[in-house]
């Protein structure tokens, strides 16, 4: 995948770099400092930086509900606290420059609807406990509004739960517009619905009201940012029933315009650029394996994520 990634050219313009799932068979989070030198080093050698990093909380890896029991809120503090150090590690080894350590609540909606007061709150200690260590590593914690994830499976839910936790400069927000689309379609969370049932997806001015208003709450909580795109349904397995299904850049079922959507996140209500994150990247999350192993594939990412950036004053502002 680095390779690919690596050679992918556009205009003369390459990747930067590349965020890190760290779980097997990605990137162990149990590395140790010479495991992680070994892998600075081959990133390094690809002219790649890291940014951000993937919290494995889920009980399969290790992690645990964050809103279970004693053991499994440990559980999912424990490799939060492993995630954190794995990237102060790699800020020292001078491979990592910006980026956040990426987690969510770890436990299903259908559990999470069994007692949602409690539940949110349960989550959002958690998630205090996990500033705390996030902020002795010198790391930011960004939740990802991911529709599978209880008290956060809606844009409504996923701002309380913020709001409850409270703490702005180390948990925040990870937009990924794949999964931001169907927060407009209420799936999980039909209360939160922004958009009608049987949405004619030709109305492009009415999918783009509904998302300015979800933007317009969660843009200022946003300090990691995925491009993606996504074809209005929805894909299920295991732990992630119901979530986004995201699209190659040039899906031709593409729902959205990629660069307007991205400006909703990446401006101001005023129109001015944010400057809330130093990096944007695209999810490849749930592609097939001959997609993400097709150059093709990469090149029509950067030349995505390109547009993305000189459009939303990413480079002038700089």
């Amino acid at each position: 995948m680095l390779d690919l990634t690596a050679a992918a050219e556009v205009d003369g313009k390459k990747f930067d770099g590349v965020d890190l799932f760290a779980a097997l068979p990605h990137v162990d989070i149990d590395s140790t400092k010479d495991d992680l030198a070994h892998l600075a080093e081959g990133i390094a050698s690809r002219g790649l930086l890291v940014g951000s990093l993937v919290a494995p909380v889920w009980p399969p890896t290790g992690g645990g509900s964050a809103m279970g029991s004693e053991e499994e809120r440990s559980s999912f503090l424990a490799q939060v606290k492993k995630a954190c150090a794995m990237g102060k590690t790699l800020r020292e080894l001078g491979i990592r420059k910006y980026g956040v350590i990426r987690i969510d609540s770890a436990t299903s909606t259908s559990e999470w609807a069994k007692d949602p007061v409690a539940n949110t709150k349960k989550i959002a200690a958690t998630f205090c406990e996990a500033a705390k260590i996030a902020e002795n590593y010198g790391e930011r914690l960004a939740a990802e509004g991911e529709i599978c994830w209880g008290g956060m499976h809606g844009w409504t839910h996923m701002i309380e739960l913020l709001e409850l936790v409270g703490r702005p400069q180390t948990v925040g927000f990870q937009a990924d517009m794949a999964h931001s689309l169907l927060y407009t379609l209420g799936y999980n969370s039909p209360e939160s619905r922004l958009l009608p049932e049987n949405f004619d997806w030709s109305q492009q001015d009415v999918l783009m009201d509904a998302l300015r208003k979800l933007t317009d709450a969660l843009r200022p909580w946003t300090i990691d940012f995925h491009v993606a795109q996504n074809d209005g349904t929805v894909h299920g397995s295991g732990s992630h029933d119901k979530t986004g299904r995201h699209c190659p850049a040039n899906d031709p079922n593409g729902k959205m315009d990629i660069v307007k959507v991205a400006g909703l996140w990446m401006r101001n209500e005023d129109g001015k650029p944010t400057r809330a994150y130093e990096h944007i990247c695209w999810d490849g999350c749930m592609f097939p394996n001959a997609v993400m192993m097709s150059p093709d594939t990469w090149n029509d990412v950067l030349r995505t994520l390109l547009a993305v950036r000189d459009a939303h004053g990413w480079i002038e502002n700089r």
